[in-house]
């Protein structure tokens, strides 16, 4: 579906002259109940009364000066998110194997069991973001992922290792929900595609980054304190001092946001409300939750990000040992692991204007799955080549775009803050099972080559291709049946009931009438 809606006499992310903000008018409740009405509501009926006018507010100029306030600190945080994830895919080729006497599947079950804790974390987070706020709570798990991460350095044999890692997806499993919910606080649904490939290139620097350091951390000769223990010592300090950054700079809603005018949060409200999914609301509605349980868009894509997923998990955690196993030495694997991160900035960045100029998400993610297919079948049938076997590895790093299709997916269709949260908490959690997945199929049994694997890359993307298809023929069912029932939502405006109150009433995207899905 085309997001370009008509508004207020102009279209949603249409290319347009400066676009100009009428004056906002705050209309009576509608007969909504008072804890239905979003936190966005409230704040402008507050100031009905005296508020000021936002007429004459550009909101090109609005959007660049959000994007330069909110978007770098979400890009730092999903940058240290990856590095720090994937620093045992580094400390593999470091020694880390040798250094804490690992044996047999101790490497993958290590890396599995983050994804393990990740997954679990994700049913508190569903409850806890309902609650509290989105940017304090981000901040405070960004500082403490950064704490556990510090702390592998201690460990000294597997169990202390695993303890690290439980850890670290612990704190690690708020970032995606977080940042899926504060960035569709501030941007139309159209608008919403490039913010989140900016700060979802921070995967790709992190692959850079991981690199250049992990290189450079090799060369300390330190038999008391290996390369390995002080850069995770290093790099997560970093993320401390980020984690307190964020507390500081983000802010949890629009209205709470310092950098902006009340003219320009007046503007900015009126400009989101047509996504007509809300910015806040702390009343938490069990209808919401069972409605995500019997939500079939839910399903599927909780089944596509499953799939998609396992190839990340792949890319992740063992790249640069399959780049070690086909031949080159450690500190050389970890530089010819940094152009996947060139790859995944340049996938993210096309499909986040991709989506931003055309929609068509389905046909951008199944796009990106082709190069990930292509390169699965090089890992798996180019056995002895090497310039082939790199350029599988680069190629699979496109089906990093896709993931960030998924999540924008999600917030755009999902209406109701319960649902929005818990839907988010539930993809993140998808993300979190083909992660557990990805990593099992490198079995000791299967070294050096680890067939199976690459073999599990292949068939996902294919079928996370199909499905992505699936998806879109969903969506188009989905809105022609809610036109037949309430008719087109041309022909809802200015009828009964089409009030500002409407906009903000905390109701689910099956609930709603002028609800439309895009695609």
């Amino acid at each position: 579906m085309d997001e370009k809606q008509v508004v207020g006499g102009r279209q949603s992310g249409a290319s347009s002259p400066p676009e100009k903000v009428p004056v906002n008018t705050v209309h009576d409740h509608a007969g909504i109940a008072d804890q239905d009405l979003d936190q966005a509501y409230k704040y402008l009926e507050s100031k009905n009364d005296g508020l000021p006018s936002s007429e004459g507010v550009n909101l090109a100029a609005l959007r660049r000066k959000i994007d330069w306030r909110i978007v770098p600190i979400m890009f730092a945080c999903y940058t240290m998110q990856f590095i720090d994830k994937v620093l045992l895919n580094y400390a593999a080729v470091m020694g880390i194997g040798r250094d804490l006497k690992l044996r047999g599947n101790n490497f993958t079950n290590a890396a599995t069991a983050f994804f393990i804790a990740y997954l679990i974390a994700e049913i508190p987070n569903g409850i806890i973001l309902q609650k509290v706020p989105v940017a304090k709570w981000l901040g405070a798990n960004v500082v403490l992922w950064g704490i556990a991460t510090a702390c592998t350095a201690a460990a000294n044999n597997y169990t202390g290792l695993l303890v690290a890692r439980i850890f670290l997806g612990i704190f690690e499993a708020a970032i995606a929900p977080c940042l899926m919910l504060i960035s569709s606080m501030y941007y139309t649904k159209s608008e919403q595609a490039p913010r989140f490939s900016f700060w979802y290139c921070g995967l790709g620097l992190g692959q850079i980054i991981g690199g250049i350091v992990s290189y450079g951390f090799q060369q300390v000769k330190n038999p008391g304190f290996e390369g390995w223990r002080i850069m995770f010592v290093v790099l997560g300090l970093v993320t401390v001092i980020i984690g307190f950054l964020t507390i500081w700079i983000l802010p949890d809603t629009p209205m709470k946001a310092r950098f902006l005018s009340e003219s320009e949060k007046v503007a900015l409200l009126k400009h989101v409300s047509v996504n007509q999914t809300g910015i806040t609301n702390k009343h938490f509605k069990l209808s919401h939750v069972l409605e995500v349980l019997t939500d079939i868009q839910l399903w599927l894509m909780t089944i596509l990000t499953i799939l998609i997923s396992v190839s990340s998990g792949v890319v992740t955690t063992y790249s640069a040992t399959l780049i070690r196993n086909f031949g080159y030495s450690s500190p050389i694997s970890a530089l010819l692991n940094m152009p996947s991160g060139i790859i995944s900035i340049f996938a993210t960045l096309l499909v986040g204007f991709g989506v931003r100029k055309t929609s068509n998400r389905w046909a951008w993610l199944a796009g990106c799955c082709i190069p990930g297919i292509l390169g699965g079948g090089l890992l798996s049938f180019q056995q002895r080549n090497k310039p082939a076997l790199l350029a599988g590895i680069y190629l699979v790093n496109f089906i990093v775009a896709t993931l960030i299709i998924i999540y924008q997916w999600t917030v755009a269709n999902c209406a109701g803050q319960t649902k929005r949260v818990v839907a988010s908490s539930l993809i993140a959690g998808s993300f979190s099972v083909g992660n557990i997945i990805g990593p099992q199929t490198f079995q000791s049994k299967d070294a050096p080559d680890f067939i199976p694997a690459k073999i599990t890359v292949l068939a996902t993307q294919a079928a996370g291709a199909v499905l992505s298809v699936v998806l879109f023929g969903y969506y188009v069912w989905a809105n022609k049946r809610k036109d037949r029932k309430y008719g087109p939502v041309s022909s809802m405006e200015g009828v009964a009931g089409d009030t500002e109150a409407e906009r903000w009433a905390n109701r689910t995207d099956m609930q709603n009438a002028r609800f439309r899905y895009v695609y």
